[in-house]
């Protein structure tokens, strides 16, 4: 199993480019399941999940491949003309929760569909329930037994119908299944409640490249008109905002000054609020954003207290790593988890870095100390992984991050990347660390 570790007290400095984001790339993927024609993705990550969707889509008949020569945003060629199984089995999606974004696509344009019960981060409950209620609305039947969802029209139906969807809470994936289910739907589908994350506004742009009318995305209502057929595209997956969030409190607290290439500032305004609030120098620029701190974020940078909640909110996404910045910043503060209920497992792990932290419920109570010290810590999910990291680069010492395949599902080469801006970290591989 594969470790990093990681020397540190050096400032992270220079530029480096933030890739595709994994929680648009996934249901793009998926969403080429809704045509016959070639679709063509560039700026994907080279990511664990964007690898097992990849794998899952291959094993329904869908020919998938990336291009070789892989820079910055590498590309993905897919023609599901010769899909022949509708299945998404357990043993290829047991790793990773947005299997279920197969479920709405394979349903609108094949009447049935056989998706497992998805897998991934321990971070919570994350219930598929709002996806089968969506889908049943729009004429699906949908019983759940032996771990699998299975869905098919009625007997004398070929097309899902238009429905006026109200989930109980916002839910991303939820909304992305919708979106492609109603884009083949026969008539009108309203989604209310819907999410407004800048990955939905990706995935509903692609759609329409392919030919699917859709108003009202990046709002918290969402009206499709469906069609009958949906041709090829070629679309560029947005700026991954959460790898742009982390790198941006990595830099901070590590008092640097860096460039990050391709990355949204408007896709982050509540993480730039704090960020500047903390002291943190933050502009956008041609091609990018670039922070900047004044030096040790002791020194320099005051604690934010903050609340997770849904966009365009401060993400749980990125609770973790900037709890990692409040934990060595001056003064307390207070952080508030709202989305899910297991989402400060990073804290024991940071307490052995020296940290100060103190979990009643929901709320983490953080008081900024002027010095970590590095140990052996080991990673309990994806963001989690990147916070430990955040921590070691901060740390006197060496830290040794385990477990880090969960970074290996949402991060793309992220030691290559933070050596490049002046990081002394090193990937450990299972023979070497041994």
């Amino acid at each position: 199993m594969d470790k990093l570790l990681i020397r540190g007290g050096r400032e992270l400095r220079g530029e480096v480019f933030i890739s595709g984001a994994k929680n648009a790339a996934l249901p793009e993927l998926c969403a080429a399941l809704l045509t016959d024609e070639p679709v063509v993705l560039n700026n994907v990550p080279r990511l664990q999940d964007v690898s097992t969707m990849l794998k899952l889509v291959r094993n329904m008949g869908v020919s998938a491949e990336r291009d070789a020569n892989y820079k910055d945003g590498g590309t993905v060629r897919l023609n599901a003309a010769e899909l022949t199984r509708p299945e998404a089995p357990y043993e290829l999606v047991k790793t990773m929760r947005a299997s279920v974004l197969a479920l709405g696509p394979l349903l609108a344009r094949f009447g049935h569909a056989k998706v497992s019960l998805p897998g991934g981060c321990a971070i919570g409950s994350r219930p598929v329930d709002q996806h089968i209620k969506g889908l049943q609305a729009m004429g699906a039947e949908i019983v759940v037994e032996h771990g699998y969802m299975v869905a098919r029209l009625p007997a004398g139906r070929t097309r899902l119908k238009g429905a006026c969807i109200l989930t109980d809470m916002v839910t991303v994936t939820g909304t992305e299944n919708f979106l492609m289910a109603a884009a083949l739907a026969e008539g009108e589908t309203l989604l209310e409640n819907a999410a407004q994350e800048p990955e939905i506004v990706d995935l509903a742009e692609m759609l329409i490249r392919m030919g699917a009318k859709i108003e009202g995305h990046g709002t918290s209502h969402i009206r499709i008109q469906g069609v009958e057929k949906l041709h090829g595209c070629e679309h560029t997956v947005v700026a991954d905002r959460i790898e742009a969030g982390t790198f941006m409190c990595a830099v901070a607290a590590t008092g640097g000054d860096a460039l990050l290439r391709n990355a949204r500032g408007d896709h982050l305004d509540a993480v730039i609020d704090k960020l500047r609030d903390a002291g943190c120098n933050v502009t956008s620029e041609k091609g990018g954003v670039r922070i900047a701190s004044k030096g040790p974020a002791y020194e320099h940078l005051k604690a934010q207290s903050f609340s997770t909640t849904e966009y365009p909110g401060f993400p749980t996404d990125m609770q973790a790593q900037f709890m990692a910045l409040n934990v060595i910043a001056r003064g307390a503060s207070v952080v508030t988890e709202t989305i899910f209920e297991n989402r400060f497992m990073h804290v024991n792990e940071m307490v052995r870095l020296g940290a100060h932290i103190h979990v009643d419920g929901k709320v983490a109570m953080v008081e900024g100390v002027q010095q970590l010290s590095g140990a052996t810590v080991m990673a309990t999910d994806l963001r989690a992984s990147a916070s430990l990291v955040i921590a070691g680069l901060v740390a006197e010492g060496e830290t040794l991050v385990d477990r880090i395949y969960h970074l290996d599902r949402g991060y793309d080469r992220m030691e290559a990347k933070l050596r490049g801006l002046g990081a002394d970290i090193e990937r450990l591989t299972a023979a070497a660390a041994a």
